[in-house]
């Protein structure tokens, strides 16, 4: 199974808490990540995008940075990692996405990939009149199919005459390309994501459920294998999960239930109302709806393994045992001491690991 990490773009992390870790996102802190995270043989790292947060007294993803000049960054001090940026598509032209790929492979030929996210958030859009309308709600799939088609096809011939709804190419050119095979993944779990991504990605990216239900998201697995069966594509499942662990299950829980009081109301009913519109322009099922759902969405409703360090490895074991599943993508309370954990501690004691070196 492979392991990824989703470092810390954004300041805090992924705990909407005053009780977690406060911390501000930097260079400096995602390089040692990824560094301590390449030398414990993870195989890739993604970083997100986030263009606007969600306020409340911690100011939660307030504070970020922008994902492909970190990558960018990062590429120039790893060898082996995989390195996965995220365009937040309604921004950034898809040319200019692939010479951008084709700039970063040149930093770590053959380690990179693209996140393409088709934007859900209002308010990081309105903010600089990009938002396209509610019909976005709705239509942005489709959008994407076209984007997906102009940059696979920029960065596999270097040239595009695409005319579509929504897109139009005349003669656009990218030299040089990047080498062959560049990673798509998107982190639709929606009906229409999956779709998506059965037609156009590699990856799909989804949200591990529950608190120690390590097998809960199986559903989803299924649901891509049946867009798969459709397109005739190999597509794998990455599944997100939140790592709460210590030298015993009791330490962990207390960690967590003083996040859980911690929460940040006030960032959280934000959070709530921002996602609203994306459910109600009838799009069901979607990370982002689980993201924002009221019931815990203090870890932003991820499932979460909480445990020592021998309860978490048997988990993870758990999840590689799920059909269809490639690997995880992980993140922390607290990153630099939870990758040293789970590198040291956790990984050793995987069965589904016993291939990467102690």
């Amino acid at each position: 199974m492979d392991i990824g990490v989703f470092i810390p773009i954004g300041n805090n992390g992924w705990l909407i808490s005053e009780t977690s870790p406060q911390y501000m996102p930097s260079f400096e802190l995602n390089k040692t990540i990824v560094q301590k995270a390449e030398g414990y043989g993870f195989d890739f790292a993604l970083s997100m995008i986030k263009l606007r947060g969600f306020g409340g007294k911690t100011e939660f993803w307030e504070h970020n940075l922008e994902s492909f000049t970190l990558m960018a960054g990062l590429a120039a001090v790893t060898t082996k990692i995989n390195i996965f940026a995220t365009a937040a598509t309604l921004t950034m032209p898809p040319a200019i996405v692939a010479r951008m790929a084709s700039t970063i492979d040149s930093i770590a030929p053959g380690r990179f990939g693209i996140n393409l996210v088709t934007g859900w958030q209002k308010a990081e859009y309105d903010q600089m009149g990009l938002w396209p309308g509610e019909s976005h709600y709705s239509d942005r799939y489709n959008y994407l199919a076209e984007y997906a088609t102009v940059l696979k096809g920029l960065m596999e011939t270097g040239v595009s005459d695409f005319k579509g709804k929504y897109l139009t190419m005349n003669d656009c050119r990218v030299s040089p390309k990047p080498t062959p095979g560049v990673k798509i993944i998107c982190a639709g779990s929606s009906d229409e994501g999956l779709a998506f991504t059965a037609q156009y990605a590699d990856y799909s990216f989804a949200l591990g459920k529950g608190t120690n239900t390590p097998t809960a998201f199986a559903s989803v697995n299924k649901r891509l294998e049946a867009a798969k069966e459709k397109t005739g594509r190999d597509v794998a499942a990455y599944i997100l999960f939140m790592i709460i662990a210590d030298e015993t299950d009791e330490a962990a829980l207390e960690k967590w239930r003083v996040y859980r009081e911690g929460a940040d109301q006030g960032a959280l009913q934000w959070l709530t109302n921002q996602a609203a519109p994306n459910a109600q322009g009838g799009t069901s099922n979607t990370n982002t709806t689980q993201l924002a759902a009221p019931e815990s969405a203090v870890n932003l409703n991820m499932g979460t393994l909480v445990g020592s360090f021998e309860s978490v490895a048997r988990m993870l074991d758990e999840v590689a045992e799920v059909p269809g599943t490639a690997g995880v993508l992980l993140v922390f309370d607290d990153f630099v001491q939870g990758v040293e954990n789970f590198g040291s501690k956790i990984q050793p004691l995987m069965k589904s690991r016993k291939h990467v070196a102690a």
